[in-house]
């Protein structure tokens, strides 16, 4: 057996079973390894995409592309299909585009969507990519990630519109407020004109593993109907976790 395989293996699997990012030196004292051996395998975990490393922390978590070779195995995701039934509820319900997006680094990538019936809608694509501090979904998914992660993205945001929140105080306020709402909104900070409304998707575990939301017209998501679409994203995020069980 080759040891230097097993090893990545589990540093690989420690890192897919945390819910926050591990640094060198914790990976080492929970696989009982060296701390330079722990830092080569994670390297090359992250040279060949398993993994990313925070630039401002050091610490490693695993990456996306490790659902990618689950899902290529069991063809289609636990994740998919339990959220296939509350998704296409949610597309009844609200007629706007309805999407299912993970966390991947800063981005967010939309592992299934539903278009809305009707003829001015939001355009995206399954596998597609957007900032996660810009869009809905990826604001849902931040709220809930540990406090030195969020306090570094903060000094990284990159304005993508004229509503995009950049101002580290300020982007840190918005996600106390989306913890206490419970769902996150997207007010024209990816592209002026489309809005959004998106609430986060609990593991059995209780941890965050995706989101689910809504775009469409910042005119017809104004007002009084961007509250009512956060009550129903809410519940379409707890039907996925009954389904996930």
């Amino acid at each position: 057996m080759n040891n230097t395989l097993v090893k990545g293996l589990r540093l690989l699997a420690e890192l897919a079973r945390s819910r926050q990012p591990l640094g060198a030196t914790e990976l080492a004292h929970r696989l009982a390894l060296g701390k330079s051996d722990t830092h080569r395998l994670a390297q090359t975990l992250v040279e060949q995409g398993y993994a990313r490393q925070d630039a401002a922390t050091g610490a490693y978590r695993a990456s996306v592309r490790v659902w990618e070779l689950g899902a290529a195995v069991l063809a289609n995701l636990d994740l998919k299909q339990a959220a296939a039934g509350p998704m296409q509820a949610l597309l009844a319900g609200t007629r706007e585009t309805v999407h299912l997006s993970m966390l991947d680094g800063d981005d967010v990538v939309y592992l299934d969507k539903l278009d809305s019936p009707e003829p001015v809608r939001a355009y995206t694509q399954i596998g597609g990519r957007a900032p996660a501090h810009c869009v809905a979904t990826g604001k849902a998914l931040l709220a809930w990630q540990p406090p030195a992660l969020l306090e570094a993205l903060a000094a990284r945001l990159a304005p993508h519109s004229p509503n995009t929140i950049v101002a580290p105080a300020a982007f840190l306020d918005e996600m106390t407020r989306i913890r206490t709402a419970g769902f996150a909104t997207n007010r024209g900070e990816w592209r002026a004109s489309v809005w959004g409304v998106a609430a986060p998707v609990h593991g059995p575990d209780g941890a965050v593993i995706a989101a689910v939301g809504v775009s469409g017209p910042a005119e017809r998501l104004r007002g009084a109907r961007l509250k009512a679409l956060g009550a129903d994203v809410v519940s379409a995020a707890r039907a996925i976790e009954a389904a996930l069980g």
